[in-house]
C-alpha cells in the first residue's frame, strides 16, 4: 500500500487536539487518514524565526510522523496573515469588501510555497501519494512538479470556492487556478463549490471541462475535480459522551439554566460565521416574543482566532456590543438571556453542552462544510433530540436537509425558526433527527478519507 504524505499549513499539536478552535475539523480528519496509511504530515510549526532555514523538526506520536519547519517573521506576515487570511479567506467566503490586494502578500505567498516544496521534496518516496490541503498551499503542487515530482498528488479545499464573478477580482487569478490544475485530483466540500470551480475553468481559462466526470483538461494535462463532503470522527466523538467530563458538563448547563431551554452556538470568532447577524436574529426573537424571554437562554461559545488581523478584532468588539445591548435590555435579576464565552472547550465538554441544548444554532454566512452542525446532531439524546437550525449557505446544508434551514442575513427568518424549534413536537423532532443522524454516522471522516485516497490511488499520475 502506498504511503500517504499530507501537507497542510499547520500540523496537529497533540496536546491541543480536541480543544474547540485549536485545529478545527481538519486535525481529526488528517490524523485518521495518516494512521491508516503510515503517513507523514508536513507543515509549518507555528513558530517564526528571523530567517527561513528549512530545518526540519521531526516528531512521532500515536503512529504518525510529523515534520515541521519554522517560518520567517516576514513570511508569517505576508503569506499567513496577508495573502492567505486577508486576501484568499475573505474572497473565498464572498467577502470582497474585506479582501485586501497587496502585492507583497502575493510575493510572500509564492515564496513560502516554494520553500515548502523544497523542504518537503526529500521526504517524498517514489510510490508515495501526496495530499495537499487548503487555500494556503494552492500553488504547492505546481512547485513540486517543477522540481521533478511525478507522484500522484491530490488537493482538498476546506473553504467554499467563490463564483467566477468574484474570483476574477483577484489579481493573477488565472495563475492561481492554473497552478491548482497541476494536481491530479481536486476535492471540494460540496457540489456548489465544485460547480463554481468548473465554471471558472471553462469560462476564464478556456479549459475542456466534462461536467459528468469532473475532468478538466488544460495544456494537455487532465485533473479530476469532485465533491467529497467531510464528516466527523463519529465513533471518537461519541466516546467522549461516555466520559464523566461530558456528563458533568451536561448537568452544569442544565442546572444553570433553571429549567429554561438552552440554545447553543459554537464557532471560531470569525466574520464568516455570521455571529453579529445571529445575535440580531436572537434579538429579533426576543423583541417579537417578549413573553418567551424566560423560556430560552442562548449560549455562544466563540474562541478567538487570528487576533492580529484587524477585521477579527472588529468582529469581537461588535459581538460584545450586540450581546451587551440585548442583555442590558432583557436581563432581570435572575435572567441573562445570552451567555457569551470567549474561550475554547474540550470535546467532552462540548458533547455535554450539545446534549443539554434543545436547539443548535449554526448560521454561518458562508461555510465550506461546518462540522459543529454534525457534532450537535451526533450528541443528541435519541429519545428527546434537539432541533438544528442551520444556514442554507453552509456546505452541511446539502446533507442535513432535515434541519431548519435559514437565511442567516435575515433576523426575521432566524427569529421565526427559533420559535418553530421551540414549539416542535417530539415526534417531528425525532423524525428529523433520525434522518440527519444516519447521514452524520455514515458519512463520517473515515469514509471521506477513504473516498479521497481511493480515488487518488486510482488516477493515472499526470507526469509519467
Amino acid at each position: 500500500m502506498s504511503r500517504l504524505v499530507v501537507i497542510s499549513n499547520r500540523v496537529d499539536v497533540p496536546k491541543a487536539r480536541g480543544v474547540a478552535g485549536a485545529q478545527g475539523g481538519l486535525s481529526g480528519a488528517l490524523n485518521s487518514a495518516l494512521k491508516q496509511n503510515r503517513g507523514i504530515w508536513f507543515g509549518w510549526s507555528g513558530e517564526d524565526v528571523e530567517e527561513f532555514t528549512g530545518h526540519l523538526h521531526f516528531q512521532r506520536h500515536d503512529g504518525v510522523t510529523t515534520a515541521t519547519v519554522d517560518l520567517a517573521t516576514q513570511d508569517v506576515e505576508e503569506y499567513y496573515n496577508g495573502y492567505a487570511n486577508s486576501t484568499l479567506w475573505p474572497l473565498f467566503h464572498y467577502r470582497i469588501d474585506l479582501t485586501e490586494y497587496e502585492r507583497e502578500f502575493g510575493v510572500g505567498y509564492e515564496r513560502v510555497n516554494e520553500n515548502f516544496a523544497s523542504s518537503v521534496l526529500p521526504l517524498i518516496d517514489q510510490d508515495d501519494m501526496v495530499w495537499v490541503h487548503d487555500y494556503h498551499l494552492i500553488p504547492l503542487g505546481e512547485r513540486l512538479r517543477s522540481k521533478g515530482l511525478k507522484n500522484r498528488m491530490g488537493f482538498f479545499l476546506h473553504t467554499p470556492w467563490p463564483p467566477t464573478r468574484l474570483l476574477v477580482s483577484l489579481p493573477f487569478h488565472e495563475r492561481l487556478v492554473d497552478a491548482m490544475l497541476h494536481y491530479d485530483l481536486i476535492g471540494f466540500q460540496c457540489d456548489e463549490w465544485l460547480e463554481s470551480f468548473l465554471h471558472y475553468c471553462r469560462k476564464e481559462l478556456g479549459a475542456d471541462v466534462n461536467e459528468q466526470t469532473g475532468e478538466v483538461t488544460l495544456n494537455g494535462h487532465t485533473s479530476i475535480a469532485r465533491a467529497y463532503p467531510i464528516g466527523i470522527d463519529y465513533d471518537h466523538f461519541m466516546s467522549k459522551g461516555e466520559t464523566g467530563e461530558a456528563k458533568q458538563a451536561q448537568q452544569r448547563l442544565l442546572s444553570s439554566t433553571r429549567h429554561r431551554l438552552a440554545m447553543i452556538g459554537v464557532d471560531r470568532l470569525d466574520y464568516s460565521k455570521g455571529l453579529p447577524e445571529r445575535i440580531d436574529g436572537i434579538g429579533r426573537f426576543f423583541d417579537t416574543y417578549p413573553d418567551r424571554v424566560r423560556e430560552l437562554i442562548y449560549i455562544q461559545i466563540a474562541p478567538p482566532s487570528r487576533e492580529g488581523i484587524g477585521s477579527y478584532q472588529d468582529i469581537r468588539s461588535l459581538l460584545e456590543q450586540k450581546t451587551g445591548q440585548i442583555n442590558g435590555a432583557r436581563s432581570e435579576v435572575d435572567i441573562v438571556p445570552i451567555r457569551y464565552v470567549n474561550k475554547g472547550q474540550s470535546q467532552e465538554e462540548l458533547f455535554g453542552f450539545y446534549r443539554a441544548s434543545k436547539i443548535g444554532l449554526v448560521t454561518p454566512l458562508r461555510d465550506g462544510m461546518n462540522l459543529v452542525a454534525k457534532e450537535y446532531v451526533a450528541a443528541q439524546d435519541p429519545e428527546d433530540p434537539g432541533v438544528l437550525i442551520l444556514s442554507r449557505f453552509a456546505g452541511a446544508a446539502q446533507q442535513l436537509q432535515d434541519a431548519l434551514l435559514v437565511n442567516p442575513h435575515s433576523p426575521d427568518d432566524v427569529a421565526h425558526n427559533i420559535r418553530i424549534a421551540l414549539d416542535m413536537p417530539l415526534a417531528e423532532r425525532k423524525e428529523r433527527w433520525e434522518r440527519m443522524h444516519q447521514s452524520v454516522k455514515e458519512e463520517n471522516v473515515q469514509r471521506w478519507t477513504q473516498n479521497f485516497t481511493n480515488d487518488l490511488a486510482a488516477v493515472a499520475p499526470s507526469v509519467q
